[in-house]
C-alpha cells in the first residue's frame, strides 16, 4: 500500500522509504527463523519452499549500496523502474505468504486429525 501511495504521489519518497526500511530486518529475521525451524523439525518440503525467499531477503539486505538509506532509498526509488520492481516483488511475496498460510493451515489440520 505504501508503494502504491508513493506511485500516486500521496506520500513523499523519504516517508515511504523510512516506513518500508523499518520492516526489512524483522522480515529477514522472521523468514530466517521460519526456515531454520522447518529444517530442525525436518519438514523438508516447507524448508525447501522457504529457503529461496530467505536467501533472497539476505541477498537484498547484504547488497545495499554504500551511502543508501537502506534497501529502499528515497533518492533512487524513482530511478530505473525501481518502484515497479519493488511493487512486483511485494506482490510475489504476498502470493508466497498466502500460499504458505494455506500449506501451514493444511499441515495443522492434518496433524490434529492424526492425533
Amino acid at each position: 500500500i505504501t508503494l502504491s501511495d508513493l506511485e500516486c504521489d500521496y506520500i513523499n519518497a523519504r516517508a515511504c522509504c523510512s516506513k518500508l526500511n523499518k520492516w526489512v530486518v524483522p522480515e529477514l529475521v522472521g523468514q530466517a527463523l521460519a526456515t531454520v525451524l522447518m529444517l530442525i523439525s525436518m519438514h523438508w518440503f516447507i524448508f525447501l519452499l522457504n529457503l529461496p525467499v530467505a536467501a533472497w531477503n539476505v541477498y537484498r539486505f547484504l547488497n545495499v549500496p554504500m551511502g543508501n538509506m537502506g534497501v529502499f532509498d528515497p533518492t533512487e526509488i524513482h530511478n530505473r523502474g525501481q518502484l515497479k520492481s519493488h511493487m512486483k516483488e511485494a506482490m510475489i511475496k504476498l502470493g508466497f505468504h498466502l500460499l504458505c498460510f494455506f500449506i501451514y493451515l493444511y499441515s495443522m489440520i492434518l496433524a490434529l486429525i492424526n492425533d
